[in-house]
């Protein structure tokens, strides 16, 4: 028998058996930190139910963007089997993954695929996880100073929601200063409110890069920091702002140090271990304005955060048929499926898992009572592999007092005309 009949046979058996391979071995790419033992744990599970493949799941180190990690390994030659990457990244590796238009599961997702579909129309990965992100609120904290997080639509209630909170004898909110938070998620804010869909966001960045734009005149864009500066204030970590890691920010929320957050629902695997009260957590949106009218879309952005392509230049076509073996099992095995759910904390993107938490997930809950709401924003993915750790480095100096907003705006402006 040829190779390509092997080939083409493993590829059908791996659609209804997880055990039609042989020692095979393919690793993932993982670029959320916040679940590597998740994934481990998922690899091992996967492993031992697949009786021929062993999968291997490789962290990112927290210096690299996940752009800057997966052109290492090509480099290198050390492609991984499957990356995990985020949107905007996926049509920059387009001509390394395979297509994965006629797999099973594109039928059975909520996801559009616009962000990694290419103009021929192949699908160049598979949506792993849908997400949100705002202001994570401690309920127990609020309650106690007598805050209703329902009636804060604007940056003045937020400040006196932080004065409330202050006056109780708790720090109002704690800022994480990672640059990926800073300018992936709360710039993205702006950028959402502003370009309200695909299309949109492709002409703002447009209009950016040819001068044409400039976010020291974007409404948005500067409502957003006047609420970073409200929140810079009452930062619990004002003094050394750079300082405070992301271990420490889940657990000064979930001991009811802080009131606030601002981070996503990817934050629930950490602030569980120290939530006392497993329901005591919700989202707000951010404001950006003392006008609550002002903007007609706001809310919480939400969409697919995540998606894992398969490596076609690399792998071999057996580690490639184990890769896809792999994607079908999270969709349609019930341990594939538990694992999304309940290992990882994924809200996943298919509408045939309907399998729901085995445990309070209130950041989950939280967000799809947005999506329910049809209060949710355009999840931007900013399309530049440096935005995070060019712009995410100015809004760290902003942060920590080190340059003025005006200069901040130049640095944002000056980035994007110099991005080809």
């Amino acid at each position: 028998m040829t190779r390509k009949r092997v080939v083409a046979m493993l590829l059908i058996l791996s659609l209804f058996s997880f055990s039609a391979f042989a020692d095979v071995h393919i690793t993932l790419l993982n670029t959320k930190a916040e679940i590597q033992a998740q994934l481990e744990d998922v690899a091992k599970v996967f492993s031992a139910e697949s009786a021929g493949i062993t999968l291997e799941i490789q962290p990112v180190q927290a210096s690299e963007s996940p752009f800057q990690a997966l052109s290492t390994l090509y480099a290198s030659g050390n492609a991984p089997s499957l990356a995990m990457m985020d949107p905007a990244d996926i049509p920059l590796f387009a001509e390394k993954f395979l297509d994965l238009r006629n797999e099973k599961w594109v039928k059975d997702s909520t996801d559009d695929f616009e962000a990694v579909k290419t103009k021929s129309g192949a699908i160049m990965a598979f949506p792993l996880t849908v997400e949100g992100y705002g202001l994570i609120y401690n309920k127990a904290v609020l309650a106690k100073a007598g805050v209703d997080p329902t009636k804060i639509h604007t940056t003045a209630a937020l400040e006196e929601a932080f004065q409330k909170i202050q006056a109780s004898g708790v720090d109002a909110l704690i800022i994480a200063p990672m640059d990926w938070s800073l300018a992936a998620h709360f710039l993205g804010v702006a950028y959402s409110v502003t370009a309200r869909n695909q299309a949109g966001l492709e002409s703002f960045i447009a209009d950016l890069k040819a001068g044409r734009a400039d976010v020291s005149k974007n409404k948005a864009f500067v409502g957003l920091l006047d609420t970073f500066d409200v929140m810079k204030k009452y930062n619990a970590g004002k003094s050394d702002p750079l300082a405070i890691t992301l271990d420490e920010c889940p657990a000064l929320l979930g001991r009811g140090k802080v009131g606030f957050y601002f981070m996503g629902d990817w934050a629930w695997p950490a602030l569980s271990s120290f939530a006392s009260d497993q329901n005591g957590f919700g989202f707000i949106p951010v404001p950006l304005s003392n006008n609550a009218s002002d903007f007609d879309n706001s809310g919480i952005p939400v969409g697919v955060t995540k998606y894992i392509g398969i490596d076609k230049m690399q792998n071999t076509p057996e580690q490639q048929a184990a890769a896809r073996a792999f994607l079908d099992w999270l969709v349609y095995s019930k341990s594939g499926q538990n694992a999304l759910v309940n290992t990882c904390s994924i809200i996943p993107a298919f509408r045939n898992i309907m399998l729901s938490p085995t445990t309070p997930h209130p950041l989950s809950e939280s967000i799809r009572a947005y999506v329910a709401q049809k209060n949710t924003l355009f999840w931007v993915s900013i399309p530049a592999p440096d935005h995070w750790s060019k712009v995410g480095a100015s809004m760290q100096k902003y942060l920590a007092g080190k340059i003025d907003r005006r200069r901040l705006y130049a640095e944002i402006n000056d980035f994007w005309k110099s991005t080809k």
